[in-house]
């Protein structure tokens, strides 16, 4: 069992058909006043620890989820109970609404979000005390949650994915540190990574001094997966289209625990999360993509010429 722990929100997705970059004048970034015209508006099922979970359940692994939500998650509640996700521990805040993200994104795939937080600033309130499962993630959440999950997990011995992502900045280095001892595995994108880095000012042997893993991507370009003694290069899997690029990260992030939890090699792991990145940008918002494990096993040979046998 996995237990996803972070953000539960609906995320409300728009496409501006131009470049952000061609309407940002350099010297009048002190007094920025701008409003982009989009062609789509859409509100989808989103968080990550919705997104997260609701691939680990494709992928057959048994997930529950941690999280706070609002008096408007019955309907995303049902969705993810039908998909096999444990919602048994996601607490209800009764005067309040469910997170909501603003998500603006270009064609170059350049994004402006805007986060409200709604139920989840009473995410400082979750534990993990008292629960059984074998691996945890904390995933970007109420930033003083994250710190008490990832405490919950190193008191009860729980191996745990570090995922701070767009919380890095609310986080101060001492948190990080602490967040750090100890940690299976340490993820998140080459901005992330390096702006981790010169926040605690580490460089990868000594990250991974701290984390025995360390898992930096690259969008487009792929992964690249690290240990103390090995450097692995990840291809990145081939998409029929690209219609959304929000929620590939989280895709990434389940197919990889899907086959690290399987014992699996790195590489197969890092290729596993690739994949599960491709069916999530193929369609628009992160939980409307739906694949068997067998149709995974499938795309996974014909990308890396490779069997996958995870059934």
């Amino acid at each position: 069992m996995i237990t996803v722990t972070g953000s539960l929100a609906f995320d409300h997705i728009m496409n501006f058909p131009g470049k952000f970059a061609d309407h940002i004048m350099p010297d009048k970034i002190h007094q920025i006043n701008l409003s982009f015209l989009v062609n789509t508006l859409s509100k989808q099922r989103g968080g990550t620890a919705g997104n997260i979970a609701y691939n680990l359940a494709l992928l057959k692994t048994p997930v529950s989820i941690v999280s706070m939500a609002g008096v408007d998650f019955l309907e995303y509640a049902r969705f993810l109970k039908d998909a096999g996700v444990d919602i048994s521990l996601i607490k209800t805040i009764d005067n309040n609404l469910t997170s909501s993200c603003f998500i603006m994104t270009d064609k170059s795939d350049n994004q402006i979000t805007a986060f409200y937080p709604g139920a989840m600033e009473y995410a400082q309130k979750l534990s993990l005390k008292g629960i059984k499962t074998d691996f945890a993630v904390i995933s970007p959440n109420n930033p003083q949650a994250m710190i008490n999950l990832t405490s919950d997990c190193q008191k009860q011995n729980i191996p745990y994915m570090l995922d701070p992502g767009m919380q890095l900045p609310a986080l101060t280095a001492g948190n990080l540190e602490s967040m750090l001892k100890g940690a299976e595995i340490l993820i998140g994108n080459d901005y992330e990574i390096a702006l981790l880095k010169e926040k605690l000012n580490l460089d990868e042997a000594k990250l991974l001094g701290q984390a025995k893993i360390l898992i930096t991507t690259l969008g487009e370009k792929g992964s690249i997966i690290q240990t103390k003694n090995q450097t692995i290069q990840i291809q990145p899997a081939k998409p029929g289209k690209v219609v959304d690029p929000t929620g590939a990260g989280d895709a990434y992030r389940a197919g990889f625990l899907a086959g690290h939890l399987k014992s699996l090699d790195l590489k197969v792991c890092g290729q596993m999360g690739s994949i599960a990145s491709c069916y999530s940008v193929e369609k628009y918002g992160t939980t409307n993509h739906k694949f068997t494990v067998e149709e995974f096993c499938k795309r996974y040979q014909h990308n890396f010429e490779e069997e996958l046998n995870l059934l």
